[in-house]
C-alpha cells in the first residue's frame, strides 16, 4: 500500500511540475545515455527525430523530443521505442522524462537507456 501511495505522490508531483511549465519547442534530436549492465561499458547515443539506430541488442526509434523554453537541458522529454531485437514486441514504446528517469524506464534485464537532453541540430 505504501508503494502505490508513493508512486501517486510522486506522478502527482510530477504532474503539477509539468503543467506549471509550457512546451514551447520541438526539439529534433536527443542525446542518450545507454548501458551494459553486464560489462558495465556507457555510450552516449545521439540521433534525430523520425531515425532508428541500434546499441548492442536494441534498435531505439526517436519519434518526437520536446522541452521547455526555459529549462532545454533538465526537462527534456522524447517519445522513444526500443525494442530488443531477439523479441517480438517493444521493451519501451512511451515517453521517457530527463529529469525523471525512473518515472518512465526501459524495463530490460540487461540494458539500460536514458535521456540526457532534448536540442535542435542544424542541418
Amino acid at each position: 500500500m505504501r508503494y502505490v501511495f508513493g508512486l501517486l505522490l510522486a506522478c502527482t508531483t510530477f504532474y503539477a511540475h509539468a503543467q506549471s511549465q509550457v512546451v514551447t519547442e520541438n526539439g529534433n534530436a536527443v542525446q542518450l545515455r545507454a548501458l551494459d549492465t553486464l560489462t558495465g561499458a556507457v555510450r552516449d547515443l545521439t540521433m534525430t527525430v523520425g531515425e532508428t539506430l541500434t546499441y548492442e541488442r536494441l534498435t531505439i526509434t526517436l519519434q518526437e523530443c520536446r522541452y521547455p523554453k526555459d529549462n532545454p537541458n533538465g526537462d527534456a522529454f522524447a517519445l522513444l521505442t526500443i525494442q530488443d531485437i531477439r523479441e517480438d514486441t517493444p521493451r519501451f514504446d512511451a515517453w521517457m522524462i530527463a529529469s525523471s528517469p525512473a518515472l518512465s524506464a526501459l524495463e530490460h534485464p540487461r540494458y539500460d537507456v536514458w535521456l540526457l537532453k532534448c536540442n535542435t541540430v542544424e542541418g
